[in-house]
């Protein structure tokens, strides 16, 4: 049903998959959206409760056309979740290249802003819908060679909280979470000698997700919830 249409992006990617498998267990239909046709194909096959959407988030024009189309035809999205996103390290802030700070800001921020734009309207007109965006623990304060992508994450859980004042009264919650390292096997092979079970596992991160995106966060809006694992 149209009301139980759930939108992922990043949906080919680890946490990706983990939130929309979490919504599939929970009867969801979800319209999975990322860069490329291959890996959602690969991730979701034939499967009738998935619908699979290829478009780059980082284009606005692609990205209008592409998710209003799609929502025209399965209906508004009650739920959107931001998950597309990036991490680069960099070196000193001023030492950066104008390209690494394109790269998270279009990563990071273009993605949710461009995916909003194209899902809001629908929820609007519906009076009801969540969001759920993806910010970091390690946005909360500064780090050292890490500023393009701490400004892209600090710059996400400010649009949340700006969302969230802008379409509370339209029934819309907008909401985030914080997570630290998320224990996935790109995170496993880059630090090797790091402790995984420091670390957030992936269907504890989506159980957050869903509760945010849940009737029993009715009452939240403009959280930024940090998500730091179990230890």
């Amino acid at each position: 049903m149209a009301a139980d249409l759930v939108v992922v992006t990043g949906a080919a990617g680890a946490l990706g998959k983990a939130v929309v498998g979490a919504f599939l267990a929970q009867g969801a239909q979800v319209l999975a959206v990322d860069v490329s046709a291959e890996p959602l194909q690969a991730a979701y096959g034939k499967d009738a409760r998935v619908q699979t959407l290829a478009v780059n988030l980082i284009d606005a024009a692609a990205t209008q056309a592409a998710l209003s189309k799609a929502l025209l035809a399965a209906g508004p999205a009650r739920v959107l979740c931001n998950i597309a996103g990036g991490f680069d390290m960099g070196p000193t802030v001023h030492g950066d290249e104008a390209a690494l700070w394109r790269r998270m800001m279009d990563l990071n921020v273009a993605t949710l802003v461009n995916a909003s734009r194209a899902a809001v309207p629908g929820m609007i007109a519906a009076g009801a819908g969540k969001i759920v965006n993806v910010a970091a623990a390690s946005a909360f304060s500064g780090k050292a060679a890490m500023g393009a992508y701490i400004a892209s994450k600090s710059a996400v859980a400010r649009l949340t909280e700006t969302m969230a004042l802008e379409l509370r009264s339209q029934g819309i919650n907008v909401n985030a979470v914080a997570p630290s390292i998320l224990d996935t096997p790109a995170n496993r092979a880059a630090m090797p000698d790091a402790d995984p079970a420091q670390w957030v596992a992936l269907a504890d991160l989506a159980a957050v997700i869903l509760f945010l995106a849940s009737p029993q966060a009715q009452a939240v809006h403009g959280a930024v919830l940090p998500v730091v694992g179990l230890s």
